[in-house]
C-alpha cells in the first residue's frame, strides 16, 4: 500500500494552509505490494483479533499507548480496554505483526457463503461485428495476447454482437456459433434466455484445453455486411437510418447470463468489450447527432452539453453487472463520436476500466491488455481512510462507491496493484496542530479485499478438468498507519512539497469542475491556481515588495527559483492545459472521460 501526502509536513493549521495555496490531500495505492519506500508489509493471521477503538473504530497500531490492560487509541486518544485474549497475545509482542510494523497485511477468516464457492476466473469477451475488418483484427491480436497472461484454470467465453448476439461453443471439434436476433425498439430484451441458447458450461472454456480452438474461432470472425445491418435496423429515429450495433442489449444479456452462476461457478468475471462505434440498435441506443453544430445554434456550451449521460441505461447495466459479480472493461476503438460520457458507467462503476483508440493504426490495444491481465487483482473490496481529530478528509477520487450506511467507507468491485485513489483534507477547526509537535497527524488506510489463489500443484493434477473447484479465496486485512510532519513555517510546507501528488489531485478537481460546470471552468480554475501559486510564493518569500502602495520593488518570480519543489509545477499545469483532457469541443473530440482513468 503507497501512501504519497501533497506535502510530507502538514500546514499547522487552516491559515496556513490557505496561504500556501497548496492542495492538502493524499494519494492511496491499497494494493500495491510495498509502500512508496520500497518495504513489504508484514503478514499474518487473526486479523479479525485486531483490537478497535470504541469511539472511531480505528485499528491498533505501533502508535497507540500500551498497557497491561489497556491501550489508547493513536487517532481520538480514548482510552479502551483489552479482552483476555489480546492480553495474553500481546504478551508476546514479537509474534503480533501489529506491535512489529504500522503496516500489516493480516488474513481474514472466509465467510460460509465463499466456502461452497469454485472461484475459478471467468473472462468474457464481447466483440462488435458491426465494424472494419482492421477493428477486427486488432482486437482479435489483443485476445490472441490475452490468452498467455490469463492464470491456470481460467474459464473463457466468447461473444459477438451486432444486430444478433453471438454465442462461441469453442470445447467442441469445430467452433460452432448460435445467434439470437437482437429486437430494434428501444424497449427491447431478448426473446429467450441465453441458458437456453448455450449453457454456461458450454459456452465457458478451460484456457488451457481449448487456447488453439478459441485462437481458431477468432479467425472466423467477419464484419456484418452494410446489407445485414441495414435490413435488420431499417428506419431509426425520425426516419434517420440506424445501424445495428446492439451493445445494450447484448451486455444485458450477458450480465445475466453469468450472473446465474455467481457464487458457484465464480467468484469475479470480467467481460471484454470492443466496441467500434456508438450503440445505435436495440435498449440502449445513443443519440450521436447531439455532437455537433447545432448547440452554437442554441446558445449552449458545447462542452457542458457533451459531458453529461444522455440516458441513465447504462449506469443501470452496471448495478445489474455488481449484482452478477462482473465488472466491465469497455475497449472503444473509433475515430467517430461515440458519447463514452454514458457509456462509461458501465466501466467505471462495475470497478472495470474504460480505454480509448481513436485509430486502430496506432493502437497499443494488444499490450494494454496484456498488461492489465498480468497484474494482480483484488475483488470485493472495502477502503476506509481514518484521521486523528484535528482534521477530516474532504472529497474522495477514485473508481468506487461510497457505503450507503457508512460514512466515509468506499467500496471497489475489482482493484489491481495500479489502481489509486485520491483525497483531500481539511481542519475540523481553527485550532491545528499543535505547536511542539506532542499530537503529531496521524492516517490509517484500512483495505479489505479478496484475491483468487489458482491451483498449487496444476502441472500434476493431469486432466485439467481435474483442477476444477481447486482454486481458493483468501480474506485479507491491509492496514498502513502513519504519523505525519507539521510545517512550523511556509517554507518547511513547501520544501515538502510532492509535485505529482499535487498534480494528480489537481486533475481530479479539475474533471469535477468541468463535470459541473464545463470544460471552460475547469481551465480557469487550472490557470487561477496557479496564479495564486505564485502570488502566495512571492509573498512568502518576500519576492515582491510595493512602495508607496502602486511602484513594485523587485521582479515577480514565476520559475518559483529559491524552492526546487516547485519548479517543476508551471511546466505541469501547462501540459495539462494543453492535454486532451481540458480541450474544447470546436477543437475536436472531448476525451475527459478516458483520462480520469489514468489515477
Amino acid at each position: 500500500m503507497a501512501v504519497r501526502a501533497t506535502v510530507s509536513r502538514f500546514p499547522i493549521d487552516a491559515g496556513a494552509h490557505e496561504s500556501s495555496g497548496i492542495p492538502w490531500g493524499v494519494s492511496v495505492t491499497p494494493f500495491a505490494t510495498k509502500d512508496e519506500n520500497g518495504q513489504s508489509p508484514v503478514y499474518g493471521s487473526d486479523g479479525e483479533l485486531l483490537p478497535r477503538c470504541e469511539n472511531c473504530w480505528a485499528y491498533f497500531n505501533t502508535y497507540c499507548e500500551l498497557d497491561q490492560w489497556s491501550w489508547n487509541c493513536a487517532l481520538c486518544g480514548n482510552p479502551q480496554g483489552l479482552s483476555s485474549q489480546a492480553i495474553a497475545r500481546y504478551s508476546h509482542p514479537q509474534s503480533c505483526p501489529e506491535m512489529m510494523s504500522s503496516f500489516v497485511d493480516l488474513e481474514l477468516p472466509v465467510e460460509e457463503s465463499d466456502e461452497a464457492m469454485q472461484p475459478r476466473p471467468v473472462y468474457v469477451a464481447a466483440i462488435d461485428l458491426s465494424s472494419s475488418e482492421e477493428f477486427l483484427e486488432l482486437t482479435k491480436s489483443a485476445l490472441l495476447a490475452s490468452l498467455e497472461a490469463l492464470a491456470p484454470g481460467s474459464l473463457f467465453g466468447l461473444a459477438t454482437f451486432s444486430h444478433k448476439l453471438g454465442l462461441y461453443d469453442v470445447q467442441g471439434p469445430i467452433p460452432v456459433v448460435k445467434n439470437v436476433f437482437i429486437p430494434p425498439d428501444t424497449e427491447g430484451t431478448l426473446p429467450i434466455e441465453l441458458e437456453d441458447v448455450m449453457p454456461l458450461s458450454q459456452f465457458l472454456a478451460p484456457v488451457e484445453t481449448c487456447k488453439d480452438r478459441i485462437g481458431s474461432a477468432l479467425e472466423t470472425l467477419r464484419p456484418t455486411t452494410s446489407w445485414e445491418r441495414t435490413t435488420a435496423a431499417g428506419q431509426g429515429i425520425e426516419g434517420v437510418l440506424m445501424g445495428g450495433r446492439g451493445f445494450g442489449v447484448a451486455m444485458e444479456a450477458i450480465l445475466n447470463y453469468l450472473g446465474s452462476e455467481y457464487g458457484s461457478t465464480f467468484a469475479l468475471g470480467r467481460v471484454f468489450a470492443f466496441l467500434s462505434g456508438p450503440p445505435d440498435y436495440g435498449a440502449g441506443q445513443l443519440d450521436t447527432r447531439r455532437y455537433g453544430e447545432q448547440y452554437a445554434s442554441k446558445r449552449e456550451d458545447a462542452d457542458r452539453a457533451l459531458l453529461p449521460e444522455q440516458t441513465p441505461f447504462y449506469r443501470d447495466l452496471a448495478a445489474v453487472a455488481v449484482q452478477a459479480g462482473v465488472c466491465v472493461d469497455i475497449f472503444a476503438v473509433t475515430n467517430e463520436y461515440t458519447d463514452l460520457a454514458s457509456l462509461k458507467f458501465l466501466s467505471v462503476e462495475s470497478g472495470g476500466s474504460l480505454y480509448f483508440y481513436s485509430n486502430a493504426d496506432d493502437s497499443t490495444l494488444p499490450q494494454d491488455m496484456y498488461r492489465m491481465l498480468s497484474r494482480p487483482y483484488a475483488f470485493g473490496c472495502v477502503l476506509r481512510l481514518r484521521t486523528s481529530s484535528e482534521f477530516k478528509t474532504g472529497h474522495s477520487y477514485g473508481h468506487f462507491f461510497p457505503d450507503p450506511q457508512y460514512e466515509n467507507v468506499q467500496h471497489i468491485i475489482c482493484c489491481d496493484s495500479y489502481a489509486t485513489y485520491a483525497y483531500d483534507f481539511e481542519f475540523e477547526d481553527t485550532k491545528g496542530f499543535a505547536r511542539h509537535g506532542s499530537e503529531p497527524p496521524i492516517i490509517q488506510i484500512a483495505f479489505q479485499y479478496t484475491v483468487v489463489l489458482p491451483p498449487e500443484d496444476l502441472s500434476d493434477s493431469g486432466l485439467v478438468s481435474s483442477s476444477r473447484g481447486k482454486h481458493s479465496l483468501k480474506r485479507r486485512l491491509r492496514i498502513r498507519t502513519l504519523q505525519c510532519g507539521v510545517a512550523q513555517n511556509i517554507n518547511e510546507l513547501y520544501d515538502s512539497v510532492d509535485p505529482e501528488v499535487v498534480l494528480s489531485l489537481l486533475v481530479h478537481k479539475v474533471i469535477l469542475a468541468s463535470l459541473e460546470q464545463g470544460v471552460r471552468e475547469g481551465r480557469m480554475l487550472l490557470h487561477d491556481w496557479l496564479v495564486i501559486l505564485t502570488a502566495q510564493y512571492n509573498e512568502a518569500y518576500k519576492l515582491v515588495q510595493l512602495k508607496n502602495g502602486s511602484s513594485v520593488i523587485g521582479q515577480v518570480d514565476v520559475a518559483f527559483s529559491q524552492c526546487p519543489e516547485l519548479q517543476s509545477l508551471p511546466r505541469l499545469v501547462f501540459a495539462l492545459l494543453r492535454n486532451p483532457l481540458l480541450r474544447f469541443h470546436e477543437e475536436g473530440f472531448c476525451y475527459w472521460v478516458i483520462t480520469i482513468n489514468c489515477n
